[in-house]
């Protein structure tokens, strides 16, 4: 009963939101939803309004994902400099920076791909830098 409940209560966000982002052509869509709301809306969705939300959502993750990633590669590089002494022992601390940067351009990919997937579910042109 609880669950149907909840489920009611996504989709009634995910319409209004739909509602609003119609209603508000010209301003940018500013609606964030929790990861357990794009997964309900991804099991329920039917309509290419819905499968945008989807798209655009993990549109977002991949540019954080992206920007995180250029952040630990930034500190990569600064943390190479210096392998000698204390740091020369493994793990060096370059080694947690590479490892940080290497999961966010994974987790950047996937979802990049997802994004892809969903867009074309909704019929929208793929991205540009879509593999």
């Amino acid at each position: 009963m609880t669950r149907n409940v909840f489920a009611a209560c996504i989709l009634t966000l995910a319409f209004a939101s739909i509602g609003n982002a119609q209603g508000a052509a010209s301003s940018p869509e500013t609606t964030h939803y929790t990861q357990a709301q794009v997964k309900q809306l991804e099991r329920n969705a039917n309509a290419p309004d819905q499968w945008k939300i989807v798209a655009s959502y993990y549109e977002e993750r991949q540019k954080s994902y992206l920007q995180l990633a250029a952040a630990e590669k930034k500190e990569w590089e600064q943390r190479s400099q210096n392998v000698t002494g204390a740091f020369a022992k493994y793990p060096r601390p370059s080694d947690s920076a590479r490892n940080l940067y290497e999961y966010y351009m994974e987790k950047a990919s996937k979802a990049g791909e997802l994004d892809a997937k969903y867009s074309r579910l909704a019929g929208l042109d793929p991205p540009v830098n879509a593999q």
